[in-house]
């Protein structure tokens, strides 16, 4: 937990030039310095704004579940892992390993896929939008009067190939969240009339979406979005947009823009969009949150506080201990993925090329060694062994996620967006609220 310099718990005051928010949990401020006459450095700037609520889509923190310390598993012995193995495969029997393909593409992205300029990086990362932008249109989620979150947005990429997709759909407004400075960014070259960039420079964790004006005042329907959401990152979006936002409508009992313009229709105009093809994209019932696409990454960075699924884990009859070896386990998922040593070497190469497109460092689980790895492990599980147990871990606690979202009336999936090859994170979660045309559950 952390709070600005204006909470009850802070004491004294940061030092000069530094910044004024205070990280409870190592009781002192921030260390970071601020520019000229700012209050906060950059990763905190989002708490001197109206939208800012200092934990809000963190969950409920229950200090007793979580041990001080817990050895890494490469100090496990035999036994202690075999148990917790044993656990894992009896808390997945029943759930389908193996999820269907929906890997697609969108004619936006078509010449820039064709672009013989692409480095081999900005292509994978291309396929990885269109297969996305694919997806977003598949369920009926890409149309005029509505609000794309992307959550871990980075430079911005994933909001403009979904701006380019749209034309010249109106009111259309797109909010980029992202924590920390970022340097590229594409947002800012906009200029439709028709669509707005608004780029929030905040934690997640602290994000109340009812705050921001557009959404409060014009309450459009949003569709959250977002291309390799960092592990926790994934469970506080999700919290963000089921809980704190789709629920404040509830409770203020109100109706939104987007209904009133589907009822106030004439039947002209409601002739018109049909013949176009745009009166599939207006609700038939209208939901706050009208869908969520997101691309899954780095489950070995999740965190059970902010676990939408724990109570999903408590029924199996696990909990703290287990969620956080099955995360760090999930890394071997690509334990036998590691590279090369000719690949390594075209690493420098690689990350040059970056620099002119969306890269993420935690994309590719080839690039990550953690003392988790295969080689620190007891017994003798083969590789391929560890990369079952690695996909069953994710599996699980995605499956967490499936089942929190059930439960907030939403009707969600997971799927394979992308070949292995392209990117070793290869899984889409998609959700439509239970009234939509829903994709298939996971069992």
């Amino acid at each position: 937990m952390a709070t600005s310099a204006t909470s009850p718990h802070a004491t004294g005051f940061p030092a000069e030039g530094r910044c004024g928010y205070y990280v409870e949990k190592k009781k002192r401020f921030c260390r970071m310095l601020v520019a000229a006459g700012k209050r906060f450095c950059g990763e905190h700037a989002g708490a001197a704004e109206d939208f800012y609520i200092q934990d809000i889509n963190a969950g409920l923190k229950d200090e007793t579940e979580i041990p001080e310390q817990l050895v890494p598993i490469s100090s496990l012995s035999e036994e202690q892992l075999e148990k917790l193995i044993k656990k894992l495969r009896k808390a997945s029997e029943g759930l389908n390993s193996t999820l269907k393909d929906r890997i697609m593409s969108h004619p936006a992205l078509q010449s820039a896929l064709n672009d013989p300029k692409n480095g081999d990086s900005a292509t994978k990362h291309l396929k990885q939008q269109a297969s996305i932008l694919g997806n977003i249109e598949k369920l009926k989620l890409l149309g005029p009067r509505r609000c794309f979150v992307e959550f871990g947005a980075g430079k911005g990429k994933l909001s403009h190939w979904v701006d380019i997709a749209l034309k010249d759909a109106e009111k259309v407004h797109f909010i980029l969240v992202e924590k920390v400075t970022t340097r590229f960014k594409v947002d800012g070259k906009h200029r439709k009339k028709n669509s707005v960039f608004e780029r929030l420079q905040i934690d997640i964790q602290h994000l109340c979406l009812n705050k921001i004006p557009v959404l409060r005042e014009g309450k459009l329907p949003v569709v959250g979005i977002g291309k390799h959401l960092c592990g926790v990152a994934t469970d506080l979006a999700l919290r963000c947009l089921v809980e704190t936002y789709a629920a404040s409508f509830e409770e203020r009992n109100e109706e939104p823009l987007a209904k009133r313009i589907k009822n106030d229709k004439t039947e002209k105009e409601i002739y018109t969009l049909a013949k176009e093809g745009n009166e599939k994209n207006v609700p038939e019932k209208w939901n706050p949150v009208a869908g969520i696409v997101i691309a899954l990454c780095c489950h070995h960075r999740c965190d059970w506080r902010h676990y939408v699924g724990k109570e999903y884990f408590r029924a199996l009859g696990l909990g703290a201990v287990e969620f956080h070896y099955f995360q760090r386990m999930s890394s071997w998922a690509t334990c036998g993925m590691r590279k090369t040593s000719l690949e390594a070497s075209n690493i420098t190469t690689k990350r040059q090329d970056n620099q002119n497109d969306d890269s993420e460092e935690h994309d590719d689980g080839g690039y990550r060694i953690t003392d988790d790895g295969a080689d620190n492990l007891p017994g003798l599980l083969s590789i391929e062994e560890k990369k079952k147990i690695g996909h069953l871990c994710k599996l699980l606690i995605d499956q967490g996620r499936i089942q929190y979202l059930q439960q907030k009336g939403f009707s969600p999936a997971l799927q394979y967006y992308t070949d292995p090859l392209v990117s070793l994170e290869n899984v889409l979660l998609t959700a439509l609220p239970n009234h939509s045309s829903s994709p298939e559950t996971t069992a």
